[in-house]
């Protein structure tokens, strides 16, 4: 079983699984593993080599092994082409890695789902799961929670959005916005360091989206908070430029069609609800294709481009849902989400977890009747092929996401412009009286 690690027991036993690890690995400490993860562990390729294209007459005897069900599905069906890249560590920021030296021996889970006790920052788990741990998909599923996808801010801009008919390959609608990303809690690189002072009410995180085109909707706004307690339902305020008022969502409506997309909010980001609000499993080490790769070396188009000379990646495949960007073996921890709400309109969650960057960026959604029912891949580039404001920073940056819904066989894709720590915005930016003032 060469893409599966189950558990790191003994030399004889990772040899055979066909992963070389240096001698004495099992030694190391976990911070210095879980952060450093290629640093001990490669895949077996195989016949699989860089460069290779991965298709449906030679999926089965290079990649069968290194795909997902839903994508292996996809290649074979003709459907995609994937171009294998190297494997590239990418390191997070040391404040972060020391952050969580100095902090993850005291945190531990509480008595329900959704607690944690301890956990001041960094990553909280950086142990290496354990398949006999029954709650170690949700140690994962908080080192999610607080991993360092925007850093302590983000900032989207330009942020495209196309909706497309996989049949026909059609644009049917295209989306310019906004979208930002501010913690309030636990930041390690950015200041304020630690936690943002007037936070009465004990926000985490809150994120906010913009529609800038197409006129029938522009001014549309999204706003979301997620508490530190996370028991405690987010609020949400949706602001809608032709009615010029802020309506506070229900909760249910996290999983309706965003804007008519094929995301739900709860989507956002790999999975945008409460630890608490999902059954978390643990299902083992599973080395993935993923897409990930250096922004700079990609076929980036000239649509979009902007002013200063920066362009995005592009999409192809089946209806154009796809990115036209290399795809690297990483090490991944296959996680399932399963709903507590019975009446939730998702069955379950396959979730691909990035063990370096914690990232979840493959995961297939199911229906309740556990029929494959979406697709969503997260693109993420290395810091240093991005921006040149971005070397160093220690921040994986995201570049791009497609969600197809095989059953309707429609798709949206999108093609991102993000900075980290952008420092063009504070917490006045994060409140209901934003929307109204700058919806007028």
């Amino acid at each position: 079983m060469k893409n599966a690690i189950k558990t790191l027991l003994t030399s004889a036993l990772i040899v055979g699984m066909g992963i070389t690890l240096p001698a004495q690995a099992n030694d190391v400490d976990p911070v210095e593993r879980s952060f450093n993860p290629y640093k001990y562990e490669q895949p077996d390729l195989g016949n699989l080599k860089v460069g290779a294209v991965v298709n449906a007459a030679n999926v089965d005897s290079l990649a069968r092994q290194f795909l997902d069900d839903g994508m292996y599905k996809m290649v074979k069906d003709g459907w995609v082409e994937l171009t294998v890249g190297n494997t590239t560590p990418i390191p997070l920021s040391m404040k972060y890695q020391e952050a969580t030296r100095n902090n993850y021996k005291d945190v531990t889970l509480g008595e329900k789902i959704g607690q944690i006790n301890g956990y001041i920052s960094g990553r909280p788990f950086p142990q290496e799961p354990d398949l006999n741990d029954p709650r170690a998909g949700e140690k994962l599923a908080w080192n999610f929670r607080y991993g360092m996808f925007f850093g302590d801010s983000g900032r989207i801009a330009p942020f495209y959005w196309k909706y497309r008919d996989m049949e026909s390959g059609k644009v049917e609608r295209t989306m310019k916005m906004e979208f930002r990303g501010y913690n309030w809690m636990h930041r390690t690189i950015e200041a304020p360091l630690g936690n943002v002072d007037n936070n009465p009410s004990g926000v985490f995180r809150s994120i906010y989206m913009r529609v800038d085109e197409p006129y029938d909707v522009k001014n549309t706004q999204l706003l979301i908070h997620r508490y530190e307690d996370d028991l405690k339902r987010d609020n949400a305020w949706l602001y809608l430029g032709f009615q010029r008022r802020v309506r506070r969502l229900a909760s249910g409506q996290i999983t309706d069609s965003f804007l008519g997309s094929d995301l739900m909010i709860e989507d956002f980001e790999g999975y945008n609800g409460r630890i608490s609000d999902m059954k978390w499993t643990y299902k083992g080490v599973k080395w993935v294709l993923l897409p990930i790769y250096n922004h700079n070396e990609q076929p980036l188009g000239e649509e979009f481009a902007s002013d200063d000379g920066y362009k995005f990646v592009t999409f192809g495949g089946k209806g154009g849902c796809f990115p036209n960007t290399s795809w690297q073996v990483r090490k991944t921890y296959e996680i399932e989400a399963v709903p507590v709400d019975s009446n939730h309109p998702v069955g379950k969650r396959e979730m691909y977890m990035d063990s370096e960057t914690g990232a979840l960026l493959r995961i297939n959604v199911h229906d309740r009747s556990e029929k494959l029912w979406k697709m969503w891949f997260i693109t993420q580039n290395h810091y240093d092929s991005h921006l040149e404001r971005h070397k160093g920073i220690g921040v994986p940056v995201f570049d791009g996401f497609g969600m197809m819904d095989v059953q309707a066989m429609h798709c949206t894709t999108a093609q991102m412009r993000s900075e980290i720590h952008p420092g063009t915005f504070d917490t006045k930016s994060f409140t209901p009286q934003y929307l109204r003032a700058t919806g007028r």
